[in-house]
């Protein structure tokens, strides 16, 4: 299949330590190449939330690797979805994309227990987006 008709998706928040990170890593678990899969942040963290990689960890996803991303409008302009994560308005907005808006609360300064259920919603999200943009075969 030829890249271009593989769907890029990217997930925005503020810092990339938390939501998008986890968005992401669930993105690419759940639909390994079927999909392109970026994430950033408008005002990127120094590290991924640790608590954050601890939940992640619990269902089998290893993100010790990723670095928190700064939001680029190249990131944006490459991809066919894009999906903020409380960044209001700080993310450009350009024709032809698909924008959704995932409410969710902030894991930044949380305790693994308060990042499970965030985790957890982000997944079944994910799923249902992963169903829509690139149903298995």
């Amino acid at each position: 299949m030829p890249d271009s008709a593989t769907p890029s998706v990217l997930f925005v928040c503020v810092h990339n330590a938390g939501r998008s990170q986890m968005a992401a890593a669930f993105l690419t678990h759940l639909a390994g190449d079927r999909v392109q899969v970026r994430s950033a942040g408008s005002a990127p963290a120094d590290t991924v939330n640790p608590a954050v990689v601890q939940a992640m960890a619990e269902v089998g996803i290893d993100i010790t690797a990723e670095v928190p991303k700064v939001l680029t409008v190249e990131a944006v302009q490459a991809s066919d979805v894009v999906i903020t994560m409380g960044c209001g308005d700080t993310c450009p907005v350009f024709p032809g994309k698909r924008y959704l808006d995932w409410e969710l609360p902030d894991p930044a300064g949380q305790g693994v227990e308060a990042v499970r259920p965030i985790r957890d919603e982000i997944e079944k999200r994910v799923r249902v987006l992963v169903d829509e943009i690139a149903p298995a075969n």
